[in-house]
């Protein structure tokens, strides 16, 4: 066949043969999580590249490096998922960078992590001032994850004033300034009984925001005008 051709062809096999090798290897390989991965997805890269147009070189010592390559790293995950010891060999380990607010200074220098590389990788965390941060974890796939101190972290659902204490479940029955009538029901939490715990308050039903009853039928209200409960 002319050169031409042969190109083709070997190119459309490269692309089939990478497209197997993430397949079998799973999506894992796209993201190069682990040092061996990020390894085999460069060589095999160059193989299958070498294989599109480099007709110097035999097309079956191609595949046979390919198969080789592949088998290498589908042996090395399966030993890293079986024996964790060895996985932490194969695959590395995390690095922990902060603890406790504090740099670990050796930590850094092993990892070959300079000051100015942590502070720029935790404004892609959106964090500024170091001293916000209680630990940053560098891991294996070189991302860096950050728990931030508590003063600084943000609110969580049950952390929100109108809500009713943990292990209740809500029911809302006013919201916006208006009253939820789907949500009453024709015994306890009726219209009249809902009417009667905001005249305790001394509160209208357009002066609230938002307005729930626990399952031990707490009422915890939420006004429009200051916010604040009641």
């Amino acid at each position: 066949m002319s050169e031409s051709v042969e190109i083709i062809f070997r190119t459309f096999t490269s692309f089939i043969l990478l497209w197997i090798f993430v397949q079998l290897l799973g999506k894992q390989t796209i993201a190069q999580r682990t040092y061996h991965l990020y390894i085999a997805s460069i060589t095999m890269g160059t193989i299958a590249g070498n294989l599109a147009f480099n007709i110097k070189i035999k097309f079956l010592y191609f595949i046979i490096a390919i198969i080789i390559m592949g088998t290498v790293v589908f042996m090395l995950n399966l030993l890293a998922v079986r024996n964790p010891r060895f996985g932490k060999w194969i695959a590395g380990e995390p690095a922990t960078l902060i603890q406790k607010g504090r740099i670990l200074e050796e930590s850094m220098e092993r990892m070959g992590y300079s000051l100015d590389s942590l502070k720029q990788a935790l404004r892609g965390k959106d964090i500024f001032n170091i001293d916000e941060v209680e630990c940053a974890i560098l891991e294996i796939n070189g991302s860096l994850s950050v728990l931030k101190k508590e003063q600084y972290q943000n609110a969580a659902k049950q952390d929100l004033p109108i809500l009713p204490p943990a292990g209740s479940v809500p029911i809302e029955l006013v919201y916006d300034g208006k009253i939820l009538y789907d949500n009453l029901s024709k015994e306890t939490y009726n219209d009249e009984w809902l009417m009667a715990e905001l005249k305790k308050r001394n509160l209208a039903v357009f002066d609230i925001s938002y307005a729930v009853v626990g399952t031990k039928g707490n009422l915890y209200i939420d006004l429009i005008k200051d916010q604040s409960r009641v």
